[in-house]
């Protein structure tokens, strides 16, 4: 258990919509141990209702559905498929794993398997069922200190499926990476890269190494 679990902690008291899009912008007004009250600024893509809502079960300890998945795809001959994808918020491309939002109602093989297919051209290999699939326990929260969203990291066995059909805005180049070659390819990258896509990718690196020491 928790060792803060039973610390007093800030109450939720309001929150104000600040701003709306695709991207919305939230006050979040907390009432502190002390009495006093402090706001914070939040981003969600959630209305205020659902915001409200996610907020108080998060409160209670509940585990929260995940917004989106990342993908960290793996070929039959031990190769990693990654993406080259240009960020807008970066005005840069970015190094990342395949990943994408989760449609309502939408399984998780179905969402990994659509956005392999959209993304990158490969899909679930057909032969190894719901083997295929090895998912984290439960999915993350991508940024505590500006944004709700839950990200679910999903392991996946791939293979050739076709061509990517991405969306007209989304510019996405994939690629094979050898796991053997890993510590090179960070060592020299010199494009932005994900946090999650670099922890990722030391975590393959220290587990080769592991298993093949000099």
């Amino acid at each position: 258990m928790d060792s803060n679990a039973t610390k007093s902690v800030p109450v939720l008291a309001d929150i104000r919509q600040v701003s709306d899009g695709w991207i919305k912008k939230y006050v979040l007004v907390y009432t502190m141990p002390d009495g006093s009250s402090y706001e914070y600024e939040s981003a969600s893509r959630k209305n205020i209702d659902a915001y409200r809502a996610e907020l108080e079960a998060n409160a209670r300890g509940e585990q929260p559905a995940a917004d989106a998945v990342c993908i960290v795809p793996q070929t039959a001959d031990g190769k990693l498929l990654l993406i080259r994808e240009f960020r807008y918020p970066l005005n840069s491309w970015c190094i990342a794993f395949p990943a994408g939002l989760t449609e309502p109602g939408e399984s998780l093989a179905s969402c990994v398997d659509r956005e392999l297919r959209e993304e990158t051209g490969y899909a679930l290999r057909a032969d190894l069922g719901d083997a295929a699939l090895d998912p984290l326990p439960q999915a993350g929260f991508s940024s505590t200190g500006l944004t709700d969203e839950t990200v679910h990291i999903v392991f996946a066995q791939v293979e050739r499926a076709g061509d990517a059909q991405p969306e007209p805005s989304e510019l996405i180049e994939p690629f094979l990476l050898d796991i053997a070659d890993i510590p090179q390819f960070l060592a020299e990258n010199k494009t932005p890269i994900g946090t999650r896509a670099q922890l990722i990718l030391e975590a393959f690196t220290r587990r080769h190494q592991t298993c093949n020491p000099l």
